[in-house]
């Protein structure tokens, strides 16, 4: 019973390092392994990597994607400051009310205010993207089979089509998207396309890298904890399970 209880704390350690993903995306598609500082049992996020892919998320995606569940008091989590994430809010308009007359009016945005999306229904989305409803990227990454790795396969995966095939009209070919066609055109285009305030320079890749380690802490910003609890966790054990060897063979030591 005791052995039995200490395998169901291990596997439950186990559980705590590993992330699970939702969904699978793939149908048959294979994407390329890309290795992120968030990986392995050890990972953690790259906050500076994560601060530019906010950039990239409110300069590019934000004109089509929302993210419903991020407020702007969460940027403090990725090292900004209060100025910072006040002056971040600020610069969009949010729907407020009524007032004391109750109409509707719009103020600056705040800290406690969530992420401002970019169409006012899913209607106008739809009406904007060729009937395609540009998915909310709040949580993206744990929304697809090895999600990182796809979202950096997809942003990278434009070509142009293969001899014989033949886009439908408005569609996009893509190598890593199931079925090949995708509504969305291809939002990262060239280098310098984001002006980083770290100075980092924009080519392509990098402005990949960045907005998918900031997708992968929208989507888990718990990670760090989770793994560095299950590491405390498998140490214990480790070391549980050595004080019961050695009693064991205390107690049972006369008797061999």
């Amino acid at each position: 019973m005791r052995r039995l209880t200490s395998l169901k704390a291990f596997f439950l350690a186990a559980g705590l390092l590993a992330g699970g993903p939702a969904l699978a995306a793939g149908e048959g598609v294979e994407v390329p392994n890309t290795r992120f500082s968030f990986d392995g049992i050890f990972g953690h996020f790259d906050r500076a990597s994560a601060q530019r892919g906010f950039q990239v998320y409110k300069e590019v995606c934000a004109n089509c994607h929302s993210m419903h569940l991020m407020s702007y008091r969460n940027l403090r989590e990725l090292g900004l400051s209060d100025a910072e994430v006040r002056a971040i809010a600020a610069t969009v308009q949010v729907q407020d009310g009524p007032n004391d007359e109750g109409e509707m009016f719009e103020r600056p945005g705040r800290p406690s205010d969530r992420f401002r999306s970019p169409f006012a229904n899913e209607r106008a989305a739809r009406a904007a993207n060729n009937g395609a409803l540009p998915p909310d990227l709040s949580v993206i990454v744990k929304a697809r089979e090895n999600g990182a790795d796809y979202i950096h396969a997809l942003l990278t995966g434009y070509a142009e089509p293969p001899a014989g095939v033949t886009l439908m009209p408005g569609m996009n070919y893509n190598k890593y998207f199931p079925g090949h066609q995708i509504a969305m055109a291809p939002p990262l285009t060239g280098e310098g396309q984001v002006e980083f305030h770290d100075g980092t320079k924009a080519t392509v890749d990098q402005m990949v890298n960045d907005v998918v380690q900031f997708l992968a802490w929208t989507a888990e910003p718990e990670l760090e904890q989770r793994k560095a609890m299950g590491v405390k966790i498998i140490v214990f054990l480790v070391i549980l399970a050595g004080l019961a060897y050695s009693v064991k063979r205390k107690v049972w030591a006369d008797v061999h």
